[in-house]
């Protein structure tokens, strides 16, 4: 039995230690390394996604979303839309119903990649949706990690520069995690909702 927070205050989770990404991670910036993960994810029957984009911080300026992170259970795609687009191969995994997409706030993640190519999603679930069936009100990434795994996830990469021509080692792990923990967090709740082993504090 775990006890969880119906909302998670700010000041619990400033006092967990951090979490990591810890399995490996690839960086896909051409047509035929996006072939090869494809493939490599079509084998999957679920994935963790999550997208990053370059922040605007001037007014009016608004910027094509720059990564997509696909996340399995021991490696991270990192796919650089600004380098790649969307590949047809990435559009036939986005849009097949047999492979789960789980991600938080999708509709901001897909709006995002139908900017750069219009497609008909299939296949997502949106963590946000499905916390809700258990009673738990918390919305962000970061809340409902901490409430779950007791672990913080830092967001100091997050306004970082995702068009730039070299990712650096803490946007690669920051983009990972993102979508890992998607992975994880459903993970842990479908065991809950199946066993109802919680109670909120």
């Amino acid at each position: 039995m775990i006890t969880l927070f119906k909302a998670t205050p700010k000041e619990y989770i400033a006092q967990l230690p951090l979490a990591s990404f810890n399995e490996k991670i690839v960086v896909v910036d051409s047509l035929t390394e996006c072939k090869k993960a494809i493939a490599f994810l079509n084998n999957h029957s679920i994935l963790g996604i999550d997208t990053e984009t370059r922040p605007a911080f001037k007014k009016g300026v608004k910027h094509k979303v720059s990564l997509l992170q696909i996340s399995t259970e021991k490696v991270c795609f990192l796919f650089r839309l600004n380098r790649i687009n969307v590949p047809v191969e990435l559009i036939d995994l986005l849009t097949n119903k047999n492979i789960l997409k789980i991600g938080l706030s999708l509709k901001d993640d897909l709006q995002a990649l139908r900017s750069r190519i219009e497609f008909t999603p299939n296949g997502f679930i949106d963590l946000q949706d499905y916390v809700k069936l258990l009673g738990i009100q918390d919305m962000s990434l970061q809340k409902l990690y901490a409430n779950i795994f007791g672990k913080k996830i830092s967001k100091g990469a997050r306004l970082s520069n995702w068009d730039a021509d070299v990712l650096t080692d803490s946007q690669k792990h920051y983009a990972s995690l993102d979508a890992y923990a998607c992975l994880q967090l459903y993970s842990e709740l479908l065991r809950l909702k199946e066993t109802g082993d919680y109670i909120f504090k």
